[in-house]
C-alpha cells in the first residue's frame, strides 16, 4: 500500500526517475535505499537502516504527500512548483 502511495504521489508531484520498491524489513540493509519509509509500528526496528522516514498513518495520503515532498528536497531532488496533479 505504501509503495503504490509513494509512486501516486511522485506522479501528483511531477517527478519521475524514481525508483520506488518494497520489501520486508529481513530483506533489506543499510545503504539498499536513499530514503526508508516505515510505518510507526516498526520504526524501532528499522533504525539500522539508515534514512529512515516515519509515517504516523501508513493511509493518510496528505502526511505521505509531505514527507515524500520534504524527503526529495533533502535528496537534493527538484519538484515541480505546483507538481503536476495539483
Amino acid at each position: 500500500m505504501v509503495h503504490m502511495n509513494i509512486d501516486k504521489v511522485l506522479k501528483e508531484l511531477g517527478v519521475a526517475g524514481i525508483d520506488v520498491d518494497h520489501a520486508d524489513l529481513g530483506s533489506v540493509a543499510r545503504g539498499d535505499a536513499d530514503a526508508v519509509f516505515v510505518g510507526r509500528d516498526i520504526a524501532e526496528a528499522a533504525e539500522h537502516l539508515g534514512d529512515l522516514v516515519v509515517l504516523n498513518s501508513i493511509i493518510d495520503l496528505n502526511e505521505l504527500r509531505t514527507k515524500v515532498r520534504e524527503t526529495l528536497d533533502s535528496k537534493g531532488v527538484s519538484v515541480p512548483e505546483a507538481g503536476v496533479g495539483a
